[in-house]
């Protein structure tokens, strides 16, 4: 039989031949799972549909594992991860790190759940993540996507199995006047194709005017792999997924993304504040930030113009319950937004922030850096000298440097933390899973709240050995 056929050819095929191609679009695993709690096929059961079965299973070895025999479909995955545990994002090839990468670690996870075939590779899976966080740049809302293993499938393998089940359902129709009741299918019941649905002889033939019928409606809510579940059980405490949404073939984490959002966290111990605030709203806007960033010359970018549409420093006290004393050492965030950054920009933007915090330099350098040619800055004047070269000046450390958040457009993603398909009514979720409240949601929630506890605990112990001091 053919590896790949045509859709055009299946009409030509025989009964057993359609059977046996469901069998291998739907996984033996399913096959095996039904048959088992059902009683024996009837004697008239074609051999050769019952030998290819027991054969499949027969010779399925733990270990192995056939990705052709199970359906996939491209999805988006927002995590978390603390910077500080990892040697950065991206994977490395060609060396070895002293710390594991984030993405070198989040490829086995998802290896080990059989979610992607590990022998392919990240180009072979569509890998792509939004945007790369270095050393110790810790992130809250990371999006990567990829094409990965599902239990309802994308949109290719479904549409093949609509129209092996349309040629089966035609046929059984066209046929149901010569068979008995117990001849639907031979040697297979319905339930031994786990998700599909094949009507039986006597069900009436669809319409002409609607589209080919889902091969996962059921009267139950269909379930995709609970993603978020799966990987947080094989992931350190130190990585978390935080949601899934399925996307299309063309969707892309890196060029789908609207805007990015970053955080830099400081204490304001001995700083300006206002003067920093007053810098840093000279961001906003498109400019060229050739000035503060790190210039890699094998990259060998020629565009340094980057729009910033937020640019403000505010308090986060407010949710932290330290009590500073008289020393008034308050804590900060500085909100960084745009649609791209350059290498290290939001890094080099804070050093020259805190220079302009502790008084070394006034809100003015900002506007002055950059000022790359004449009139680049109108503020700047005409009379102000342009500076062309970058200054010798030292970035920011990369620990309080956070990626908060990645901006998609509501059409390209809808993010879930269940199962569930987005046409599943809440009536139709269990009951009880809803009123224990064990769902992935509350569960994630726990973990990142125990996380957050001890955090604390560790912030009070530092703060009464300074106390103490």
């Amino acid at each position: 039989m053919t590896t790949n056929p045509r859709p055009s050819d299946y009409k030509q095929w025989t009964r057993e031949q359609l059977i046996e191609r469901l069998v291998a679009l739907e996984g033996p695993r399913s096959v095996a799972a039904g048959s088992a709690s059902h009683s024996p096929p009837p004697a008239s059961t074609t051999a050769a549909s019952i030998s290819t079965t027991k054969n499949i299973v027969a010779t399925k070895s733990p270990k192995d594992f056939n990705f052709a025999n199970h359906p996939k479909r491209k999805i988006a995955l927002k995590f978390c991860y603390s910077g500080w545990e990892y040697g950065g994002l991206a994977y490395q090839t060609g060396h070895v790190t002293q710390l594991p990468t984030v993405e070198g670690v989040l490829f086995d996870a998802m290896a080990k759940a059989r979610l992607i075939d590990p022998n392919v590779g990240m180009e072979g899976c569509g890998w792509e993540k939004c945007g790369r966080t270095d050393k110790g740049v810790s992130a809250a809302g990371q999006v990567i996507s990829l094409w990965v293993r599902s239990a309802v499938g994308g949109a290719s393998a479904q549409g093949e199995r609509e129209q092996v089940e349309e040629v089966v359902k035609t046929g059984e129709e066209q046929s149901a006047s010569d068979v008995d009741e117990d001849s639907g299918l031979p040697g297979l019941g319905e339930e031994d194709f786990g998700t599909l649905d094949l009507s039986r002889p006597s069900s009436p033939k669809p319409s002409s005017n609607k589209a080919t019928t889902d091969f996962a409606t059921t009267s139950k809510p269909k379930n995709e792999l609970d993603y978020v579940a799966i990987l947080n059980r094989l992931l350190p405490p130190t990585i978390r997924i935080l949601a899934w949404a399925p996307v299309a073939p063309t969707f892309s984490a890196r060029f789908s993304c609207q805007y990015r959002h970053y955080k830099y966290f400081f204490s304001s111990h001995f700083l300006d504040i206002s003067a920093m605030r007053e810098a840093a709203s000279k961001l906003i806007g498109e400019h060229d930030f050739r000035n503060l960033c790190k210039v890699d010359a094998q990259k060998q970018i020629t565009r340094f113009r980057r729009i910033v549409t937020r640019a403000d420093i505010e308090s986060v006290d407010s949710n932290i319950d330290v009590d500073y004393g008289e020393r008034g050492e308050g804590m900060y965030v500085f909100n960084l937004v745009g649609s791209a950054f350059l290498y290290h920009q939001v890094r080099h933007i804070m050093a020259i922030l805190f220079l302009i915090g502790t008084g070394l330099e006034k809100p003015s350098l900002v506007t002055k850096l950059m000022n790359v040619a004449r009139g680049a800055e109108p503020a700047a004047g005409d009379d102000e000298d342009v500076v062309e070269a970058k200054p010798e000046y030292q970035m920011a450390d990369a620990l309080p440097l956070m990626l908060w958040d990645c901006g998609y457009a509501e059409e390209d993603v809808d993010w879930r933390s269940g199962s569930f398909e987005p046409d599943t009514t809440v009536s139709s979720i269990d009951e009880d899973t809803t009123r224990s409240g064990q769902g992935t949601e509350t569960d994630l929630y726990h973990q990142l709240h125990s996380i957050w506890n001890c955090s604390r605990m560790y912030t009070l112990f530092d703060y009464h050995f300074l106390q103490a001091a």
